[in-house]
């Protein structure tokens, strides 16, 4: 399930300090697609409904590719 175009969703960021979550707007990229945040590259692991109680949006959960 994705959002439509001018959507927002968000990424829950992995780093050796833990989750950052961030929001986007746009699509949800896919699982197995690759995103850069900054200057790492990272894999869309898996999607998940938001972390946040109350919030409808999807969630892309990435790791370091």
């Amino acid at each position: 399930m994705q959002n439509g175009t001018g959507g927002r969703y968000l990424l829950f960021v992995w780093s050796t300090q833990g989750y950052t979550l961030r929001e986007r707007e746009g699509e949800l990229p896919p699982v197995g697609e690759l995103v850069e945040e900054g200057e790492q590259r990272y894999r869309v692991n898996k999607h998940a409904p938001s972390p946040l109680p109350g919030d409808r949006r999807r969630c892309a959960y990435l790791l370091p590719a």
